[in-house]
């Protein structure tokens, strides 16, 4: 490990763990069973990254139609969670190997941390984390910078110690607001170009750069 860079924060879908599948399954099912209407996929999927109850607000009018759509969408989303999570490329290879030097490591997601949790341990990867912060842990969520600030306090690291790796604008903007060294995962829900405008420090195009990328700095 350098010296420089003590400890790495993740995200979580999209960045550790491929659910894209899941959540546009999810969302397809609550905005047919609750307005009755389609959306395209890019609408659906446009603030992955954020809180689910912020994301349903751009399909709601009224707190009982928003409370329902929630609803719906985590009945689905828990009935086919698990059968439908999976890692991406080389993660669990990437988390032991860091894990066996020594990286202090945890992940700040917008994910509730309950669900959160499942998925870690349904993939055989929690053990390689120190904590969980999720949007029930924390009063702000990405893109405030104020959950992954809280995730360098509770590594006992300094922000500009230590790498935030995510997969969306929200990421990008909550590592750079918190101080830390932000690393685009090109592997996730985000085109390169979105991620790029925030102006990340670092971009990868496989969790398996990381590594080489640690050893540089």
């Amino acid at each position: 490990m350098s010296h420089e860079i003590q400890g790495v924060l993740f995200d979580l879908d999209g960045t550790l763990i491929d659910t894209h599948d899941l959540i546009l399954s999810s969302f397809r099912h609550a905005t047919r069973e609750v307005l009755g209407r389609e959306f395209p996929d890019e609408v659906l999927m446009q603030k992955v990254g954020q809180p689910l109850v912020v994301q349903m607000w751009d399909f709601a009018d009224d707190d009982a139609t928003h409370e329902l759509l929630v609803r719906t969408y985590r009945e689905h989303n828990h009935s086919v969670h698990d059968a439908m999570v999976h890692t991406f490329p080389q993660v669990k290879e990437v988390l032991e190997a860091l894990s066996a030097e020594g990286c202090p490591m945890g992940v700040v997601t917008s994910k509730r941390h309950a669900l959160a949790q499942r998925a870690l341990d349904v993939l055989g990867i929690a053990s390689n984390f120190k904590f969980l912060v999720g949007p029930d842990d924390y009063p702000a969520h990405k893109p405030d910078p104020g959950p992954v600030e809280h995730g360098c306090d509770l590594l006992g690291l300094r922000p500009e110690t230590c790498l935030y790796v995510g997969d969306s604008p929200f990421d990008m903007q909550a590592g750079n607001g918190a101080g830390c060294v932000t690393v685009a995962a090109t592997w996730g829900m985000f085109p390169p170009e979105v991620l790029a405008a925030e102006g990340p420090d670092f971009t990868l195009a496989s969790i398996s750069e990381l590594p080489a990328l640690l050893a540089r700095l």
